[in-house]
């Protein structure tokens, strides 16, 4: 049985703003959003707007859209990009002795890391 938590999966952040007062929103769904003077206020209210938004989608027959924390990656995806920018990484793959795949999948790594 897969664990059910407090948001399904979606990820929270909590940030205070300007006027001292908290906002908490899903990082995937943005607009679901709330308002507290403090962090627990604001996750409180959220839990209700979340609470509205799963009655909106049952009224409607819709499915919840699945949080990424709870979908299944493997790992390959496809994308376009400039014939020049695939020269250039296919280039500094070569000179770095790696293949393209890992050329890309490094600087991409890169790109998301959250600790450096």
């Amino acid at each position: 049985m897969a664990h059910k938590d407090q948001f399904d999966g979606y990820h929270v952040e909590l940030f205070k703003d300007e006027d001292g007062d908290f906002l908490a929103h899903f990082e995937e769904l943005p607009n679901v959003s709330a308002f507290g003077s403090t962090p627990e206020k604001a996750l409180k209210e959220l839990e209700v707007a979340w609470s509205l938004v799963k009655e909106h989608y049952a009224e409607q027959k819709k499915p919840l859209p699945v949080a990424p924390a709870r979908r299944e990656f493997g790992g390959v995806f496809q994308v376009r990009i400039d014939k020049r920018v695939h020269r250039e990484l296919a280039i500094e793959a070569e000179r770095n002795g790696l293949s393209l795949n890992a050329l890309v999948a490094q600087k991409l790594a890169k790109s998301v890391d959250h600790d450096g």
